[in-house]
């Protein structure tokens, strides 16, 4: 629908496009070309803006109007040093034209040079009657450069010239929570309320707040006004459901995430939320129907693959979460969490070789979790590879100094490969960070732990201790 949706410019739009299905030349006034283009550029019909523009600089060469929307063009199209040089020419010509400094201010932004973005629209401010888009314009400018105080307070701005202008409410309250302010996010958004009673959106923002800061209760409260004021919200529905999940209410935390399948297109969130929570209600069956419909809707959600594999091996049934875990990495082999659950299902199954394998693979592709070293190690230590055990934790050790889980597993492989000075070097290593963990080595090296001189010195040192 043209954007102006008075006659004579949608008349204006289908003589144009008239135009060029019998390619005859039409004349058109500046103001009518300025019409028509702006509604292609909305529309995101470049070529059809351009040309538009074309035949209208054609009638109407010395057109500031028609001459910035070409600077737009460039801007959109990335031909930045074009845009620039123009929009001198133009400043040259008219330099109290609001929209001159507006589109400067895009050019310096793609540049990267907000400060001087925010400059030019600081000048356009002065300049207009439509304040609001220039303070939008300039919170996010604010934004680029973290400057998350002067851009809150832009959209506060926005707020106040239109109070309908949700996304200025939402950069607000996530200027709140980047600076960590869920408190005065509160207070902003109950202020808010107070003058706009009936902004669903709010209430919602309100409620995922009081999440934040543990108030549970109180977030349920302003996610059931959001619903009121508009039952189909499905947004406030998910949210109460995660938290009715925390408050461990899985049924009614059921309901909540089945309303929003009602109410939109299934989502891959709701469905594998709902099959979380049949699981802690014990309904296995009906948790991994959800988790399958959740990973039907979405064959690459990471999160789905895993709650299939976990919960078939959470039963014991490993032949069928090899198979789940087998599909996941086949539609992405570059996970390296799909790689550590294989592995581990692996070791259950006592296929070492392939466990190892996959251990080795998810540390390749970045799982430097402490948890992953050590589940290898051990399993290297399991199958008497003690020398590939002691070449994996040495290189974990820098990235976890001063964890006793390494270095009492490095005097164990020390002592097992007859070093025995470099053992009793990390034992008593070991013994200063965390003297509790030394029953890593009682269950993991007995002989280690059953030798006479070890046991000296660990005699040597509770008595140091003492």
């Amino acid at each position: 629908m043209f954007l102006s949706q008075e006659e004579d410019d949608h008349f204006s739009l289908l003589k144009f496009e008239s135009m060029l299905k019998t390619n005859k030349v039409l004349f058109f006034d500046s103001s009518e070309f300025e019409n028509i283009i702006h509604y292609y550029l909305e529309e995101g019909k470049i070529n059809l803006a351009k040309k538009a523009l074309k035949l209208g600089l054609t009638q109407h060469p010395t057109s500031v109007d028609l001459r910035l929307f070409q600077v737009e063009i460039y801007v959109f199209e990335e031909k930045l040093e074009l845009a620039e040089k123009l929009i001198n020419e133009l400043q040259a010509i008219e330099h109290f034209n609001e929209e001159i400094h507006i589109q400067k201010a895009n050019i310096l932004s793609k540049k990267g040079c907000h400060q001087e973005a925010v400059k030019e629209l600081q000048t356009a401010l002065e300049m207009t009657e439509d304040e609001a888009d220039i303070y939008s314009m300039l919170g996010m400018e604010y934004l680029f450069v973290e400057n998350f105080e002067e851009a809150k307070n832009c959209f506060e701005k926005c707020l106040e010239l239109d109070p309908e202008d949700f996304s200025a409410l939402y950069n607000i309250v996530y200027c709140f929570e980047f600076l960590e302010k869920p408190d005065e996010a509160i207070q902003f958004l109950n202020g808010f309320i107070e003058k706009n009673p009936y902004s669903e959106i709010a209430w919602h923002q309100l409620g995922r707040q009081f999440a934040t800061i543990g108030m549970l209760h109180e977030a349920i409260r302003a996610y059931d006004f959001a619903n009121l004021i508009d039952e189909n919200f499905t947004g406030a529905y998910l949210e109460k459901g995660k938290v009715l999940e925390e408050l461990k209410r899985y049924r009614e935390a059921i309901q909540n995430y089945k309303i929003t399948l009602t109410l939109d297109d299934p989502s891959s969130f709701a469905l594998l939320s709902i099959g979380r929570c049949y699981e802690k209600i014990n309904k296995p069956k009906l948790a991994i129907r959800h988790y399958k419909e959740a990973v039907h809707i979405d064959p690459l959600l990471d999160k789905g693959w895993k709650a299939i594999t976990k919960f078939y091996f959470k039963y014991k049934n490993y032949p069928k979460a090899i198979e789940a875990i087998q599909k996941a990495i086949n539609l992405d082999g570059e996970n390296s969490h799909y790689w550590k659950l294989a592995a581990r299902i692996h070791t259950v199954l006592a296929q070492y070789e392939q466990a190892v394998e996959a251990y080795a693979k998810a540390i390749s592709l970045g799982n430097y979790k402490l948890s992953t070293w050590l589940e290898l190690a051990d399993l290297l230590i399991l199958v008497n590879e003690s020398e590939f055990a002691l070449e994996q934790l040495l290189l974990a050790e820098p990235l976890f100094p001063n964890k006793s889980k390494i270095s009492y597993r490095l005097a164990g492989l020390y002592f097992t490969l007859n070093m025995e000075e470099k053992a009793e070097f990390y034992l008593l290593q070991s013994l200063v960070l965390n003297p509790e963990n030394i029953s890593i080595i009682q269950s993991i090296f007995p002989d280690f732990f059953k030798s006479l001189k070890l046991s000296q010195i660990l005699d040597n040192f509770k008595n140091g201790m003492q």
